[in-house]
């Protein structure tokens, strides 16, 4: 960090960073971030091929919002600045409570107002836990829903179950690779005069796997619409 800005302080936490802190200075990470653009293509395509007759608005803002989590993280992953930072979480904690609230009325078909307060709670705990793993444990009870609906609807031979479990060990491997970022996970290559030329770090994978996630969690959604008009 340097001196304070306020939300246009500049922020070098990522190990692509560590060698160019300009605007491109972390082309990878920025880069991968078409993968959440490529997902919500995918998750288009294949609504469009389902058609499903219930459900359509709701599925439309998700596979929307996965564009607006990739637009956010490459201007944080660019500008590297707060604001930009707010960019990034600010749409994931957004789809975190969106999904969550359609997975617990559509596949687990709780009541409305217990979805609502499920999904918001998991939400706000999200951001209130600490910075342990690299940043990465604030993930964890997005991850531990996915576990327990997924593991809740396989058991009951529900068709999203495989959809959501699958979603589940994506996300776990793709925080692994955004822990490992900065640490184990950063290749460092020095130039001839002794600075630093560039670096590389795991930071990518964990936009590729969660565009992954994403999807799968929308194709639950595509294939299996609510049974009633809910959202």
């Amino acid at each position: 960090m340097v001196a304070d800005r306020g939300l246009w302080e500049y922020v070098d936490i990522y190990c692509e960073r560590v060698a160019h802190p300009d605007f491109w200075g972390e082309p990878l990470n920025a880069m991968s971030n078409l993968a959440f653009l490529i997902a919500a293509v995918m998750a288009y395509t294949d609504f469009r091929h389902r058609s499903p007759e219930r459900g359509g608005t709701t599925i439309l803002f998700l596979i929307f919002w996965v564009m607006v989590v990739g637009v956010g993280s490459f201007l944080f992953h660019t500008f590297a600045t707060r604001w930009a930072a707010l960019a990034d979480v600010i749409p994931i904690g957004i789809f975190v409570v969106a999904y969550l609230f359609v997975a617990l009325r559509w596949f687990l078909e709780l009541p409305i107002w217990l979805s609502f307060v499920v999904a918001l709670g998991v939400g706000v705990g999200s951001q209130l836990m600490p910075p342990w793993f690299n940043g990465s444990f604030g993930y964890a009870p997005p991850l531990a829903c996915m576990v327990i609906i997924g593991t809740v609807l396989v058991r009951r031979s529900h068709p999203a179950g495989r959809w959501i479990a699958t979603a589940a060990g994506v996300f776990f491997v793709s925080l692994v690779a955004r822990t490992l970022d900065g640490g184990v996970g950063c290749l460092l290559y020095p130039a001839s005069d002794g600075t630093l030329e560039f670096a590389i770090g795991t930071h990518p994978f964990w936009h590729i796997l969660n565009a992954v996630t994403l999807y799968l969690l929308i194709r639950a959604a595509i294939e299996n619409p609510p049974r009633e008009i809910r959202a």
